[in-house]
């Protein structure tokens, strides 16, 4: 389990071909990857990842074909957001996020205004049911709060409000039109849908 606060951005290098998917080694700051062991979960761009091997503050993990299709920017070189895996009595600042990508986005908006950005996110229908006004999202691993929510024909356009700080240390500051971004809903939101969809027409689950 994650809390969507970013701790670190990494710098992948050039993917290595690995069958249908990819074996990506990624640079981190110096120092942040102590204590960390093989068989740990990091999550890279919110996708939960296993690390398979560790060469000082180098990392590498593998992406299946299958996570490659469910998720995107895991299979390019660049900046990839990071964040460990919560431990027992750890802080949660952001929201219980799972790691696990839901559907993935399209950028329309990336703007300036005022003293914060404006983010505005086209998400794919199926996530559609669960994105609601001032509720959580994740965005390329961030945790974020949701101020409008716009429901068209072709998805649902999530409008988000990003203070300088958020855009300094994570990297959604090199988000424009047309990048794409990987979604995940709140997990509570789960829940409710599942609990909505077994209720009986007397209330009762």
């Amino acid at each position: 389990m994650f809390t969507g606060i970013i701790e670190a951005i990494g710098k992948v290098r050039e993917p290595e071909k690995l069958g249908d998917g990819v074996r990506l080694t990624i640079d981190t700051p110096a120092g942040w990857l102590k204590g960390t062991e093989i068989g740990e979960s990091i999550a890279v761009n919110g996708a939960c990842m296993t690390v398979v091997n560790i060469e000082g503050d180098t990392f590498q993990i593998e992406v299946s074909a299958e996570s490659l299709s469910k998720t995107c920017g895991l299979d390019t070189w660049g900046e990839v957001n990071l964040e460990k895996a919560l431990r027992v009595g750890d802080r949660l600042d952001g929201h219980i996020v799972s790691g696990h990508v839901d559907g993935v986005g399209q950028v329309e908006v990336m703007e300036p205004k005022a003293e914060s950005w404006h983010l505005v996110v086209r998400a794919p229908m199926k996530l559609s049911a669960y994105l609601a006004y001032k509720g959580s999202v994740t965005v390329n691993g961030v945790s974020l709060t949701i101020n409008d929510v716009e429901d068209t024909p072709v998805g649902t356009r999530i409008s988000i409000n990003l203070i300088p700080h958020t855009v300094e240390v994570t990297t959604l500051k090199h988000l424009k039109p047309q990048s794409w971004v990987n979604l995940e809903i709140d997990t509570i939101a789960r829940y409710v849908e599942r609990m909505m969809s077994l209720k009986n027409d007397d209330g009762l689950f």
